[in-house]
């Protein structure tokens, strides 16, 4: 049996290794697909592959954020004593008929690789040219990029050397598929216009950028981010926003009218005034830029205060009484 192993790598390592560029020319085999997976971010299903079985894997609908899949293997022991004996193999451009169950498969084999001596065997296949993988001992990660446009795509397990015996034949391994997501988000900006000044315009800055078109999708890297509104109609902003990996995220813009603000606070026997005018307390009061005078007065007690008041802020007036308390020697 050994050396029946070793003409089977001899043999393998001659055809080529995984993905490694050759002609690509259509095969025909038959093969049990056992199921299909979608690479999500939500999915974590496994299937059961045995020799000569086969899976289909599907994208989905959003690939934005893929740089990758990682598909997974998990063998049972008893592999350890047959490595060599079988090889991986993945397809594309598969015939329309392919379909779970015994299926005639017509595909092109851009895949190829005898499985390693290792119980969990993990292959990365990269999705974008700067993907960043790179083969370590955990992971081995394809040579060539196989695009989006490619799915799906089929993979095959298939026995190079028969009468290995019926343990082989009969053994499965647990199959699993993963997305790769690169280490960025979106998000989408959805200004909202006080009614008054509806579509005036405004600048918005992005980590010291300017956003030139705040309609589309903005792609950052995941974490925090700095996002800026200058203008002359609304009220300047800073704010900070977190973006998360692989998501977008809606981003509301609450322009405000740049009138000045004040909220007077004190107590309520206290009497307010603004330039002379009784004001109410604990509401936001509409001003002029420029100079204005506050007072407060309880009987007989009366405060003054000048404020230059600047466009587009708040401002919080209150009258505070406090006990001081300080022992004399």
């Amino acid at each position: 049996m050994k050396s029946l192993k070793n003409i089977a790598l001899l043999l393998l390592f001659s055809i080529g290794v995984f993905l490694m560029p050759f002609e690509l020319k259509a095969e025909s085999f038959r093969s049990v697909i056992t199921g299909t997976l979608d690479v999500s971010q939500e999915q974590d299903r496994v299937l059961i592959l045995g020799i000569n079985d086969s899976a289909l894997i599907n994208l989905g609908a959003n690939t934005r954020f893929l740089r990758g899949i990682e598909i997974e293997l998990t063998a049972p022991q008893a592999w350890l004593q047959y490595h060599g004996s079988v090889v991986m193999a993945v397809y594309n451009n598969l015939n329309h008929s392919t379909a779970i169950g015994v299926s005639d498969i017509v595909g092109n084999r851009i895949g190829f690789e005898p499985l390693p001596a290792k119980l969990q065997i993990v292959y990365q296949i990269p999705l974008r040219p700067a993907h960043g993988l790179r083969t370590t001992h955990f992971a081995t990660v394809a040579t060539d990029v196989i695009p989006a446009s490619s799915f799906p795509i089929l993979f095959r397990l298939a026995m190079v050397v028969k009468g290995m015996g019926a343990e082989l034949e009969n053994m499965v391994f647990n199959f699993s598929v993963r997305p790769i997501f690169s280490n960025e988000g979106a998000v989408r900006f959805i200004p909202r216009y006080p009614p008054q000044l509806r579509d005036k315009p405004f600048t918005l800055l992005v980590n010291d950028v300017v956003i030139e078109n705040i309609t589309e999708e903005l792609v950052l890297r995941e974490g925090e981010n700095h996002m800026v509104i200058l203008s002359e109609d609304y009220r300047n902003e800073s704010r900070r926003f977190v973006v998360e990996r692989a998501k977008t995220l809606d981003l509301v813009i609450n322009l405000q009218d740049p009138t000045p603000l004040i909220i007077f606070e004190g107590p309520q026997n206290a009497s307010v005034f603004l330039n002379n005018a009784p004001v109410a307390r604990d509401r936001e009061i509409q001003v002029e830029p420029g100079l204005h005078e506050a007072r407060f007065q309880i009987g007989d007690y009366t405060v003054t205060r000048t404020l230059n008041i600047q466009r587009g802020k708040t401002y919080r007036i209150a009258l505070t009484v406090d006990l001081v308390i300080q022992e004399i020697e």
